[in-house]
């Protein structure tokens, strides 16, 4: 008897693969083991940078309002331990939101922290 090889489930796998690997240069787009390793890879760092890409926001957004609080006079750890102090619960996003979109509303949130 034949050994059986399954090649329905093999072949799909091999195009799966070769699908996610669609846009790759050279060898790596069409070429299955090569394609095998770049997907692999690929997906190692979507997986890793889904966390390191919350990390990065939050820091882009600490950079906009500590730029925006130095404009009006403040720095953003005086501003962030004033907020608290007042018990203003906004979060960084939003705040760097006001800071970049709405200046004005800024500049009367940093004046209501220091009074």
């Amino acid at each position: 008897m034949p050994r059986s090889k399954n090649k329905v489930a093999s072949h799909r796998r091999r195009k799966k693969i070769l699908k996610l690997a669609k846009g790759y240069w050279g060898a790596r787009g069409n070429v299955y083991t090569i394609a095998k390793n770049s997907v692999e890879k690929g997906l190692v760092h979507a997986y890793r940078d889904r966390r390191l890409k919350k990390r990065e926001f939050r820091s882009l957004w600490i950079i906009r309002i500590n730029a925006a609080a130095r404009q009006n006079g403040t720095t953003y750890s005086r501003l962030i331990g004033a907020l608290q102090k007042k018990g203003v619960e906004i979060n960084r996003k939003i705040l760097a939101s006001l800071a970049v979109e709405n200046q004005q509303a800024f500049a009367e949130l940093v004046k209501f922290s220091q009074n």
